[in-house]
């Protein structure tokens, strides 16, 4: 049986061949979502070792947080870029469960996740979710869950108002155009949230999770990190 499902796996794989989100090279059999090459040269920040990272910092002044990190660097034109697009345009949401699984791996023996009682990933609106068929950001939150065992709720927080995109905005603009997007959906529950994982997939100026972080410490009380999969 298991032989039969192993040759096929290689016949779909010959048929329909998975391409890296980095580089969109053909995956060899035992690879998923990044090649060998695209896994080896990831710029990962490592700023989980240090409190004073440049996410965290990106932060200071915005909100009050506990710990704040990204697991990659994004720059124009790059493997990292790639990948985001995939996650995000290229409907492959399961690069995000990816991505939170690898991140996950890293942080389960960090301080940044220690009596952490819930991840939350930023929401989008409703119209964009239809459009895009997911929510990218709610696949990473997967990923960290499933290997932190922590759980993660996508209803805590509500994207009320459909704003542009960020990406050609100034920064100025930018806090503008996410001023009161974000609303506090309030839950029943068996325990009090002390301590939110708030994540998202890029982080630049930090206005939009700032505002969102800040919903959840007015609404639950509770303290926040903040997560991203890459920093630009």
């Amino acid at each position: 049986m298991y032989r039969l499902d192993r040759y096929w796996h290689g016949f779909v794989h010959i048929l329909f061949p998975q391409r890296c989100a980095g580089c969109d090279t053909t995956l060899c059999h035992q690879e998923r979502i990044l090649c060998t090459t695209c896994l080896y040269h990831l710029p990962k920040t490592n700023y989980h070792l240090d409190p004073e990272n440049e996410t965290a910092k990106q932060l200071w002044g915005k909100v009050v947080f506990h710990r704040a990190a990204s697991l990659l660097t994004l720059s124009k034109s790059s493997r990292v870029q790639r990948i985001i697009h995939h996650l995000k345009y290229g409907q492959q949401p399961d690069v995000g469960i990816y991505l939170g699984k690898m991140y996950g791996k890293i942080l389960r023996s960090t301080p940044i996740v220690k009596g952490v009682d819930l991840i939350v990933p930023i929401p989008i609106h409703p119209v964009k979710k239809r459009r895009r068929g997911y929510n990218q950001s709610e696949y990473f939150a997967r990923g960290l869950s499933e290997v932190l065992n922590i759980p993660y709720d996508t209803a805590l927080l509500k994207r009320t108002v459909n704003s542009v995109s960020q990406t050609r905005k100034s920064r100025a603009a930018r806090y503008d155009n996410v001023e009161g997007v974000f609303t506090f959906v309030p839950q029943r529950r068996a325990r009090a949230i002390a301590h939110v994982l708030l994540v998202d997939d890029v982080i630049t100026t930090g206005a939009t999770i700032s505002i969102a972080a800040q919903q959840l410490i007015d609404g639950l009380g509770c303290e926040v990190s903040i997560l991203t999969i890459a920093r630009a």
